[in-house]
């Protein structure tokens, strides 16, 4: 207990992340299909991706297969705000099957139903289209019945092998996926400065403490490669350090935390989209 709490407790800036398309490649359940309809194969895939990310507690994860039926709601209530994302996931089942094996004994019968499946993502930024990452993840589940002499369990066509196989196939690829959304620096922005005071995105729901001290920075030229067509952010510049004082709001969405300038100065001609915030290094 004592070795954990000696542990500071990791600073996570929550990643904006978007299942924009997630469909399914292999033949099986596309039989009765109609036209516009989703797979629910792919779906089923996509919604048990989306559950991990949310529950992990370091991403906010929006919805964009689902985008339409946002647009009608918005057509009711009143204008939806869309936030834009840092990483868009793309993935499909590639591979699915079923087998059902028996074996007949001297007075014996046993039955085993098997399910396996493939799956595969790739993580594209937002703002250039590029895949930067992909990965592969297959599962397999199967249950087994018997009987000895007319007595024992009888196994009709089990359904939850379908939830077990993709699961499995989709616990296996996520931890990569996980990990290298979080490559990312921790970063965040800041919100005002008013009468000294600073004002930043993000309080204890990202392991921001009363307390901790924070560096301001000056984000570096952006300049385009002439060799590889992309812009390029050159280093930033240390300018200041914030001491964190108070924190404000209630969920992921608009909490902050206010801080005190405790070294350095942040220009009054500075604005907010010039400086972010970040771990003193």
């Amino acid at each position: 207990q004592a070795q954990q709490a000696s542990v500071p407790k990791q600073k996570v800036f929550k990643r904006k992340v978007a299942i924009g398309r997630f469909t399914n490649e292999t033949r099986y359940g596309k039989t009765f299909l109609r036209d516009g309809e989703m797979d629910p194969l792919g779906k089923q895939a996509s919604d048990m991706l989306s559950t991990r990310l949310v529950d992990s507690g370091q991403f906010v994860v929006f919805e964009r297969p689902d985008i339409a039926k946002l647009e009608r709601e918005a057509a009711i209530s009143g204008p939806t705000k869309l936030v834009g994302v840092d990483t868009l996931i793309l993935g499909s089942v590639t591979e699915f099957g079923r087998t059902t094996q028996g074996t007949t004994g001297f007075l014996s019968q046993t039955k085993t139903q098997a399910a396996r499946a493939k799956v595969e993502l790739r993580l594209v930024n937002a703002k250039t289209g590029q895949v930067y990452f992909s990965a592969t993840g297959a599962g397999s589940a199967s249950t087994e019945s018997g009987s000895i002499a007319g007595y024992g369990s009888k196994s009709d066509y089990d359904d939850s092998l379908n939830d077990r196989a993709i699961g499995a196939a989709i616990s296996e690829v996520q931890n990569s996926l996980i990990q290298k959304l979080k490559e990312k620096p921790w970063r965040t922005d800041i919100l005002s400065v008013q009468d000294g005071a600073v004002f930043i995105s993000g309080a204890a729901r990202q392991g921001i403490q009363i307390g901790d001290t924070l560096a301001v920075y000056r984000k570096g030229k952006t300049v385009t490669s002439a060799q590889s067509g992309f812009d390029i952010e050159l280093p930033a510049t240390l300018i200041a350090k914030l001491q964190v004082a108070s924190q404000f709001g209630d969920n992921e969405t608009n909490e902050g935390s206010q801080a005190t300038v405790i070294a350095g100065s942040i220009p009054s001609t500075s604005t907010s989209t010039d400086l972010f915030v970040g771990e003193v290094k």
